[in-house]
């Protein structure tokens, strides 16, 4: 049984101290494995023994709403709930996207981005009154694009309105493996990805979604984490969040899993995804339970869909970007980046430009920028290969206050207006620096994806006071920090570029170079890293379709 929880303060002080104990420098990394032996990679796909498996509809051949009409008022009209629409939303969103082959290698890639495609997300389906499918707890098992029945709720007379909620859920070890206590980072790193992917997903289909904030106790017993005979001796699962999805009106009460599990059957076996780990990294169980959340929120009123105006160059449609988006292995040092193509690329970081109570795509799931408090992580861009911008730092403030504050901790720097920069775009430039290429790579764990980049932002998050009371903040941040991630990989695709997600970069390094290694900038913490630039690829690397045939 879990120990008692302590005190929010004393949680916060575990989650600080957890942040500064994994940050990179120059002189050596956070704590990680010493070796690796990639032959013994743990299993990428959690299954369930005894479950009732139900293949789902592979209907995103024959999608053909364009990627710049997800962003109009209101998004596209809703379609109805069906199962063929459940099988394009997961199809969508954490489905394959590809099998690669390079010599006698091969691997699967998906829809949504994971940190080295280890993938710990894992995702649930909680179900009520969609026809052709029981009630009840499903996991969703991407190789098969299927779905395992964990659970059969009784039944209940009368017909019932349809009720769609996802849940999340991350396998720790799975990153880990890899990456040592630095690991926790990028399974919340991984999260806001996983959200933005269903959120766009659910964006093709006309669906809005809402958090619904429950407790970790209580996400954990609806998805049947809390059940641990299923899962000895397989890895656990820690409860992350629950969304609903709302395929009509946007006013209904929310859903209350809690009241639909009295007299569930549950069945399945989880299967052991290494059966033979190397090491143990016991401060990630203890930041893990020091950031959960213990109190339920209250759900937010859905709120408007805003139009955005500033939209890329492209006829794509939704279903190819979505489905072609890839992490880019490599760039061309050479390529540039023209102004009028990098301002939409800034503008759909905005969640709110238009102050009239409209939220952007995909910002809209619960809180202000998909964290409790609002906007909460802030954009530096470092610009070194964009035609009419000189290259430096700039700063991307993502909600009115936060220019002010950030300024009051860096009043060295310039902190100029970037001239003819858009109303929705309010970049700020920081200092200027020709030789900017150079210190990326060294700041970004001498990775040339990041001097080659045409530009990379660096995320900041402020992780000081607010996480005294409320340290599941730690996690919020995080995500913000992956949902953005998720946001700049599709737009650069959009945008005929390509992205990718930068987690080891040195920590101290990157907030000396921009002052906040001075005393009171401390709540001010470097989550992510993200480059974006011309994508060279691998020609010996070969590509085969996810799934064998599509399905009717």
């Amino acid at each position: 049984m879990p120990e008692a929880p302590l005190s929010a303060a004393h949680d916060a002080a575990v989650v600080q101290g957890y942040h500064a104990r994994t940050r990179h420098h120059l002189s050596g990394y956070a704590a990680g494995p010493d070796t690796l032996d990639w032959d013994a990679q743990p299993d990428p796909f959690r299954r369930f023994a005894g479950t009732a498996l139900m293949p789902l509809p592979l209907p995103a051949h024959r999608e053909t709403l364009p990627w710049t009409s997800l962003f109009a008022a209101g998004g596209p009209a809703p379609r109805a709930a069906t199962l063929d629409h459940l099988g394009l939303l997961f199809e969508l969103s954490f489905a394959l996207s590809a099998w690669k082959e390079l010599g006698p290698d091969r691997w699967a890639l998906r829809i949504n981005p994971s940190s080295g495609n280890l993938h710990p997300t894992e995702v649930y389906l909680i179900v009520r009154g969609l026809p052709g499918l029981d009630d009840g707890v499903y996991h969703y098992a991407p190789q098969a694009h299927a779905l395992e029945q964990r659970a059969r709720f009784a039944p209940r007379p009368g017909i019932q309105p349809t009720q769609l909620l996802i849940g999340f859920s991350s396998i720790h070890w799975r990153e880990a493996w890899k990456y040592g206590e630095r690991a926790f980072r990028y399974c919340q790193l991984d999260m806001g990805h996983a959200i933005g992917a269903l959120r766009y997903a659910a964006a093709v289909l006309g669906w809005r979604m809402r958090e619904l904030g429950l407790s970790h106790a209580d996400t954990a017993a609806a998805l049947g984490l809390d059940r641990a005979g299923d899962f000895a001796p397989a890895e656990h699962e820690e409860a992350e969040a629950l969304f609903e999805l709302l395929p009509g009106a946007t006013n209904a009460a929310p859903a209350d899993p809690m009241d639909w599990l009295a007299g569930a059957a549950w069945t399945g076996q989880a299967n052991r995804l290494d059966p033979r780990p190397m090491y143990r990294w016991p401060v990630i169980d203890a930041v893990a339970q020091a950031s959960r959340r213990s109190v339920r929120r209250p759900v937010s009123a859905v709120p408007p869909l805003g139009a955005r105006h500033r939209l890329p160059d492209t006829r794509a449609t939704a279903a190819e970007l979505i489905r072609g988006r890839r992490s880019a292995q490599r760039f061309d040092r050479q390529a540039r980046l023209g102004i009028d193509a990098f301002w939409p690329l800034l503008a759909a970081l905005m969640p709110a430009p238009a102050g009239d109570g409209a939220v952007q795509l995909p910002w809209d799931t619960g809180g202000t920028g998909g964290a409790e408090d609002g906007p909460a992580v802030h954009a530096v861009v470092f610009a070194h290969r964009v035609d009419g911008l000189a290259p430096g730092a700039y700063l991307l403030p993502r909600n009115a206050s936060a220019g002010p504050v950030l300024q009051a901790a860096l009043p060295h720097l310039s902190w100029r207006p970037v001239p003819d920069s858009p109303p929705e775009v309010p970049l700020l430039e920081l200092a200027l620096n020709p030789a900017l290429a150079g210190t990326l790579r060294t700041l970004s764990c001498h990775q040339a994806i990041a001097a080659d980049a045409v530009f990379v932002v660096a995320l900041l998050g402020e992780c000081g006071a607010s996480l005294a009371g409320r340290p599941w903040l730690y996690r919020e941040r995080l995500r913000e920090a992956g949902l953005i991630g998720q946001v700049l990989y599709l737009e650069a695709e959009a945008a005929g570029l390509r992205g990718t997600g930068i987690g080891c970069f040195f920590d101290e390094p990157v907030r000396e170079l921009l002052g906040l290694g001075a005393p009171g900038t401390e709540p001010w913490q470097v989550l992510y890293h993200f480059s974006v630039g011309l994508p060279v690829t691998d020609a010996r690397i070969t590509s085969t379709p996810p799934y064998p045939e599509p399905r009717p």
